[in-house]
């Protein structure tokens, strides 16, 4: 079920404004068809309110961005930007590989999660390092090695598919090698403020800072050893022939594994259709990976014209990353205020803490597949569907101002992925 591939929309250009057209019955007498044209990438709506944009803008990004220019008549009040595209961020190019990250510098509105990509190529290493913050890994591309060390000693080395996750707790020393040709995976740290000073910890930099004569004592060595230190922080480097890499070490301490191990082999899970039949949802987290107690995962698709149900998260703010597909969704932030965004690959985005929200695949013909993640120990929503269905019939008859036999209809089982024409 990885998600591969990436897509954008493309639309063909289109008048900026009205157009004229006869008809033989209304004896070729000339009439302005009003009809909204945000599709085209023109803040016009199908009253004819708007107007076409004459001055400088980005033709694309409007296309790209109907909800932008005003297409939601629901949305209201002063709703900030929830969205960034990986594409926005400065790539840093490396020999055997690149990353590109984004920050709360980027999407000020996503204070516990930051995100990044990054590409290996075969044999080249993320070198050894550790992090303030937990890191979790998701790989959609290739095949790669992980190595880790705790604080005991424990030790973990394991090869990972596409589909697999790992995670390393705050503090814990790790390194990772691509084994394949290409090798790509979605990471993430459970603070927004990943870029900080004092966030991540290469260990060739730490030794190209410290005196030679206190690593020759350290490491019980001739400070000679230490005339050809490589360069400082070079962050990915092309490694050993990874089929002459010996994995298996001898440890007397021990090694992580079980509820201890820092991986997840979602590859190797049978993953059902969710309730609502209109896609999949992989969960995990904390009640079926142990060690990950800081960030939360579900790995989802969804059919095309598809609704995740409108919902809100009770635990914690939402972080998203848009593998493939085109999306559509709704931020509901209280007090009358909501935004509607467009998303498309490359994406991410974050959802407020306990804002209400739902995600629509707005193509017609592509599997819509993103990735949540919570900084919380287990994933949790609240289907509003279910709420109201679970509550006194009358009260929500008087409330929304419907019909008390819709009420009785509505489903007391969440219905998470609606398929497109099915009614939750």
């Amino acid at each position: 079920m990885a998600p591969t591939g990436n897509s954008r929309p493309t639309v063909d250009p289109l008048p900026k404004g009205g157009r004229l057209s006869t008809s033989a019955g209304e004896h070729l007498r000339p009439k302005l068809e009003k009809r909204q044209q945000f599709e085209q990438g023109q803040p016009i709506n199908a009253k004819g309110n708007g107007a076409p944009i004459t001055g400088g803008t980005n033709r694309y990004l409007d296309l790209q961005n109907p909800d932008n220019l005003g297409a939601q008549s629901t949305d209201s009040g002063s709703v900030p930007n929830l969205k960034w595209s990986f594409s926005d961020s400065k790539m840093r190019i490396f020999p055997g590989g690149w990353v590109r990250e984004q920050v709360i510098t980027d999407l000020p509105a996503s204070h516990d999660i930051a995100g990044a990509q990054l590409h290996l190529t075969k044999g080249a290493v993320r070198e050894l390092h550790w992090h303030r913050t937990a890191e979790w890994g998701y790989l959609y591309d290739g095949r790669v090695r992980i190595s880790a060390v705790d604080e005991n000693g424990d030790h973990q080395v394991d090869d990972l598919e596409v589909g697999d996750i790992w995670y390393f707790p705050k503090g814990q020393a790790h390194t990772i090698q691509g084994l394949a040709d290409s090798n790509e995976w979605l990471l993430a740290f459970d603070d927004g403020n990943f870029g900080a000073l004092g966030t991540t910890f290469n260990v060739d930099d730490w030794i190209a800072h410290t005196p030679k004569s206190v690593l020759a004592k350290n490491f019980g060595v001739n400070e000679s050893l230490f005339d050809n230190l490589p360069t400082p922080n070079p962050y990915i480097y092309k490694g050993p022939d990874p089929s002459s890499v010996e994995p298996d070490i001898p440890n007397p301490n021990g090694e992580l594994q079980g509820n201890s191990s820092y991986t997840y082999h979602l590859s190797q899970q049978t993953i059902t259709p969710a309730p609502g039949r209109g896609g999949t949802i992989a969960i995990v987290d904390s009640r079926n990976f142990p060690i990950a107690t800081t960030i939360a995962s579900a790995i989802v698709t969804l059919e095309p014209g598809g609704l995740r149900e409108l919902h809100w998260h009770p635990n914690a703010e939402e972080w998203l990353y848009f593998h493939r597909g085109q999306a559509r969704a709704t931020v509901f932030l209280g007090s009358g205020a909501a935004r509607t965004f467009d998303f498309s690959a490359g994406d991410t985005a974050v959802f407020p803490d306990n804002s209400g929200h739902y995600v629509e695949n707005t193509s017609k013909n592509e599997t819509l597949v993103w990735i949540e993640l919570y900084k919380s120990e287990r994933v949790a929503d609240v289907s509003l569907t279910q709420w109201l269905a679970l509550t006194p019939q009358d009260i929500v008859a008087s409330t929304l101002k419907i019909p008390l036999e819709i009420v009785k209809g509505l489903k007391k089982e969440k219905q998470l992925l609606l398929r497109k024409g099915v009614s939750g």
